[in-house]
């Protein structure tokens, strides 16, 4: 069982969120055989009722990014022939987020079992008007990273999902401190053990089912989402 450790930003925290090579990253793990892509992620909580501390297995994503490569098919020399439409209903695999969302139940950690992910381009944080704006379209939870990974996992056929763990309340909410480095990292620092125990138990349990018969139709859903151009 290969159970690879990728650090998206560099082990110091060095690239910033635009600048990750997602595709990369993406392709390095299809290239290995991998089948599933379990990722942590800090985030701001847009609702009252997800606290700091609190994990989110997210099911939908609002993409907020605008410099990023989205997709493995656009053409160039380095990537593959055609153009992907790629369906994205149902971003995150279902079963996988099962399998999260009922780990965290058993080990006794508090787990909101869904959440839409807003990811914007950063590296700054969102102003307060974008903030509540994020809120009106009904975002969950917000981040940089989410897009493009889970776009590329999907174009690769890996099952994706994500371990999102709330760290503060973004700027929209009023007699609360607002999003700083500082708060991150303390509040990472102090619930980083749930999202160890969580991707602990996880992996082997994963190991352990039949994932073919899902892999082979997500296989089969790249394959007849790309248009190859007609000679």
């Amino acid at each position: 069982m290969l159970t690879p450790h990728l650090a998206r930003h560099g082990r110091q925290h060095t690239i910033a969120p635009t600048n990750v090579n997602y595709r990369a990253n993406i392709w390095a793990l299809k290239s290995e055989g991998c089948t599933h892509i379990l990722v942590t992620t800090a985030c701001g909580s847009l609702r009252e009722e997800i606290q700091p501390g609190d994990i989110v297995i997210v099911d939908q994503f609002i993409d907020r990014t605008t410099k990023r490569e989205q997709t493995f098919y656009d053409g160039g020399p380095s990537c593959l022939p055609g153009v992907c439409h790629i369906p994205m209903a149902e971003p995150f695999c279902a079963k996988t987020r099962e399998v999260l969302i009922d780990i965290a139940k058993r080990l006794g950690i508090k787990c909101h079992s869904k959440g839409a992910m807003i990811t914007i381009e950063g590296p700054r944080f969102s102003s307060k008007a974008e903030s509540q704006m994020f809120r009106l379209w009904g975002a969950d939870v917000i981040n940089m990273t989410t897009v493009p990974e889970v776009i590329l996992a999907k174009e690769a056929g890996i099952c994706y999902a994500s371990i999102a763990m709330a760290t503060d309340y973004d700027c929209w909410k009023e007699h609360e401190e607002a999003v700083s480095v500082d708060r991150v990292l303390k509040t990472l620092k102090e619930n980083a053990n749930k999202a160890t125990s969580i991707l602990l138990t996880a992996i082997p349990q994963i190991a352990a089912m039949d994932w073919t018969e899902l892999l082979q139709s997500m296989k089969s859903t790249v394959q007849l989402s790309v248009m190859l151009p007609k000679h």
